[in-house]
């Protein structure tokens, strides 16, 4: 083999390495990007009261399948048609891959933020992931819209209140384009999420979601996952639509893109 072949196959070979490299630098392992996880401490509080569940965050939500955070020994209990929906999806379909919106409560391997307006009338998750979007959660006591007044919408209409140390959002006004997650798990418009988020110390705030969604499951059904605080991070720019070449190479169909859960002992 002459010197210009075998440089032209090393060439060739580091530039397929590279992009992979480069992906894996960009995209945070769970334990985050770094040694920056919070250290362990009392449950930092708001002047009334509440838990501070401000600032810089990372997971809390599904990502590679929801059930993930099902309780041990338990399944995600299928309608036939979410069941079938959810067996015929196909990889390159998934939204999220597209530079669409998460949805709820599905979220991005990437760092997001709580903030809170400053009468406290409004509470918004900020996300790095995708194309920047947010979720916007009214703290004033208001209802849900009704009828034709609620807008079928990607992350829905949230409304917010305390109980105690917890946050608890509930979101009703969801279109059908979301995923729960990258395996595929449908819903419908008729789902209905609530969350109940607990800080469990400075490091850590538990996400415990109920999802109800007659269409595609036979009953409320609820998983849990934890977040981890990030205080010494800034969301980044991530312009998921740019150059975005991934989306049309994926094949075949809708699979994780990390480790399942493992077993118990026993089971």
């Amino acid at each position: 083999m002459s010197i210009t072949r075998l440089l032209t196959t090393a060439l060739t070979a580091a530039l397929l390495v590279l992009p992979l490299a480069v992906f894996a630098l960009q995209t945070p392992s769970p334990t985050g990007r770094g040694a920056r996880v919070a250290a362990p401490g009392p449950v930092p509080r708001m002047a009334e009261g509440h838990p501070d569940l401000h600032g810089i965050w990372l997971g809390g939500g599904p990502t590679g399948d929801i059930e993930d955070g099902l309780p041990d020994g338990e399944t995600i209990p299928y309608t036939a048609l979410g069941k079938k929906i959810k067996d015929s999806r196909m990889a390159k379909d998934d939204p999220e891959a597209n530079c669409l919106p998460a949805g709820v409560p599905r979220i991005a391997p990437y760092p997001w933020r709580i903030l809170t307006t400053p009468n406290g009338s409004h509470m918004y998750f900020l996300f790095e992931g995708n194309i920047h979007s947010y979720r916007q959660i009214f703290m004033d006591g208001r209802t849900h819209p009704e009828g034709d007044a609620l807008n079928p919408t990607w992350y829905g209409h949230s409304v917010g209140h305390w109980e105690g140390d917890t946050l608890v959002i509930d979101t009703v006004g969801f279109n059908d384009h979301a995923w729960f997650d990258f395996v595929g798990n449908p819903h419908s418009e008729r789902l209905h999420v609530i969350e109940r988020y607990s800080r469990k110390d400075a490091a850590t705030m538990v996400n415990e979601i109920t999802i109800d969604d007659p269409v595609m499951y036979t009953h409320p059904w609820k998983v849990s996952f934890t977040a981890r605080a990030r205080p010494d991070e800034e969301l980044m720019e991530y312009i998921c639509q740019e150059n975005e070449k991934d989306s049309s190479r994926l094949q075949g169909p809708a699979i994780r893109d990390v480790p399942e859960r493992p077993v118990p002992k026993g089971q």
